[in-house]
């Protein structure tokens, strides 16, 4: 499925809270990824983090699970040995 939305230029410009508050809902719907959100704001990503923990979203933040997986991920790699290019 494809969105979009098309906004009028003085909205797309500028701070806004109606704005924001949509992509800040597109983004905890999981209809907008990190990138797709951050990049309507236009902020980088760690900027975007900012909002998100100001707003207290943190619905898809990084978890304890999350670092549990990537550390088996890690194992599996390391035992693999270096990589090779």
């Amino acid at each position: 499925m494809e969105i979009t939305v098309k906004l009028p230029d003085d909205l797309a410009e500028h701070k806004n809270p109606g704005r924001e508050a949509l992509v800040a809902e597109g983004y905890r719907s999981g209809a907008l990824s990190h990138y797709q959100a951050s990049q309507l704001l236009g902020l980088s990503r760690l900027a975007f983090d900012g909002f998100l923990k100001e707003r207290g979203i943190y619905e898809h933040a990084y978890s304890v699970d999350d670092l549990k997986q990537d550390e088996e991920t890690f194992r599996k790699l390391e035992s693999k040995g270096p990589a090779r290019r």
